[in-house]
């Protein structure tokens, strides 16, 4: 297989898990049984893990498994496995490190991506519930306005 042929699969691997986090997000995590792991994320939790770390855990034995049947004769998987980990990489250092800042560094935003990108994520936690959010991307962030607004309509919603 030539390199341009596995960029191109490592990177449609990446975009396309910006894709599934965003639906796993809103549509597992943000549902009455995926909420029960999601929850100690968007409520003040003690020590250094908390219960919405497990979906790590299995995102990253999928990616595991890739790795191993593309060891087995099937690059393709492989690859994919590794546009899963790039992901799962910029996630925590995107997600855990600068928005939430769980890790021991700390990045401050100026102006730009990275801090639409906080923004974004900081009105998806203004809601403490499994419903109403906003925002579900980990690495892609909507105009703050448009997402502002929107979380103001979901907000009059679960007071009516």
């Amino acid at each position: 297989m030539s390199w341009y042929i596995a960029a191109i699969i490592v990177i449609v691997s990446i975009a396309g898990m910006e894709i599934f986090a965003w639906v796993i997000h809103k549509y597992v995590m943000h549902s009455r049984w995926g909420w029960s792991w999601h929850k100690s994320h968007h409520i003040e939790t003690q020590g250094v893990f908390e219960k919405n770390d497990l979906y790590a855990v299995c995102f990253s034995a999928i990616a595991a498994s890739l790795f191993i049947f593309g060891s087995m004769g099937h690059p393709s998987l492989w690859l994919v496995g590794l546009g899963l980990t790039i992901y799962g990489v910029l996630y925590g250092i995107v997600h855990d490190g600068l928005v939430h800042q769980r890790w021991p560094f700390f990045i401050h935003t100026k102006g730009g991506y990275l801090k639409r990108l906080v923004q974004a994520h900081r009105l998806h936690h203004a809601t403490h519930q499994r419903d109403g959010a906003v925002s579900f991307g980990f690495l892609y962030a909507g105009d703050v306005r448009k997402l502002k607004a929107e979380l103001k309509t979901n907000q009059r919603k679960t007071i009516s």
